[in-house]
């Protein structure tokens, strides 16, 4: 039989030892955390993303954005002192090599190089990607209409554009370049009704950094890539796509990083946290607003309304 002295001498040991076991599991190598990325590449500024977090005992994994396509895990990030390396297989790129990726920390800095899939290196930057707070109890401006059923005003794009107004419809009839509003926003609600013609796709960029998939999708299994889905991040919890040339509906609300979206009438994401940007973004600098841009680069889609109601910003008056 343990003596009472003993059984204190056992308890506290063991105490000391949990504790120790706890403090040296949580602290986290500086390269961890969510990085937004600028890279120099085929003489543009594009956007990535890069999570480093630790897995087990030693292991750092992560996933990666590149300028398109998802969000892809990376299995292994390899690190001595404050330097790191991985690599990942291609997704959309160019047949070749595996893209590999070398990196260190300087500061508050991560800076590195990314060898493509045609062996041509890349340089980029990256900074903490930030914490965006939340509203909870937001105060609603008032909404703006931002397609007035007439023509394009209060929309650009980046090159000539297929984008057509017709009996109120705004259009894009065939692949072509992206939708950008001319306005910015933060936190906001969106409400807009689209459709499109059979096996096409499209989305719209929240802060032309997070896209919501739109795509004929209808009676598959719910998916990050499908109907509803921010994309290669987050997973509706149903499908819930009507059939092609149907008009449909998407309700939004975006405050900080979290999202809530009722398609047609039924809330498949509920106030879930988007992770970071998505690939095809405008630019990876979530710390500040940015525009609506509707994708017009995959398949033919029509709006017939697009309209924001911002939160209200404090009066300093």
């Amino acid at each position: 039989m343990i003596s009472t002295k003993k059984f204190h001498f056992i308890f506290i040991f063991t105490f000391v030892v949990l504790c120790s076991f706890n403090v040296n599991s949580q602290e986290a190598n500086p390269l961890e955390g969510r990085w937004d990325i600028e890279m120099e590449f085929e003489g543009k500024t594009v956007p990535s993303w890069l999570e480093i977090r630790h897995s087990g005992h030693a292991t750092l994994v992560g996933r990666f954005v590149f300028a398109f396509g998802s969000a892809r895990p990376v299995a292994e990030i390899k690190t001595q002192n404050n330097t790191f390396s991985f690599s990942i297989p291609r997704q959309w790129e160019p047949e070749g090599e595996d893209m590999r990726f070398e990196g260190t920390l300087e500061g508050n800095t991560l800076k590195g190089t990314m060898q493509y899939t045609n062996r041509t290196t890349w340089n980029w930057k990256g900074v903490k990607s930030p914490k965006l707070d939340h509203n909870e109890n937001p105060e609603w401006d008032k909404p703006l209409v931002l397609f007035n059923g007439k023509d394009l005003s209060g929309w650009n794009t980046d090159g000539y554009s297929q984008w057509v107004v017709k009996d109120g419809i705004l259009t894009s009839p065939k692949s072509g370049v992206n939708l950008i509003s001319d306005e910015k926003f933060m936190d906001f609600k969106l409400h807009t009704e689209f459709r499109y013609p059979e096996g096409s796709n499209s989305g719209i960029y929240l802060r032309g950094r997070y896209e919501v998939q739109i795509a004929d999708n209808i009676g598959l299994e719910p998916s990050d890539i499908y109907f509803g889905g921010i994309y290669g991040f987050l997973e509706p919890n149903e499908n819930a796509a009507k059939a092609a040339n149907e008009w449909q509906t998407y309700d939004i609300t975006l405050i900080g990083r979290r999202v809530t979206i009722v398609a047609n009438g039924k809330t498949i994401i509920n106030d879930q946290t988007i992770p970071g940007i998505t690939g095809g973004a405008l630019d990876s600098r979530e710390w500040q607003p940015g525009s609506f841009m509707i994708q017009g680069d995959h398949g033919p889609v029509e709006f017939k309304s697009f309209v924001v109601t911002p939160i209200k910003l404090p009066s300093y008056e």
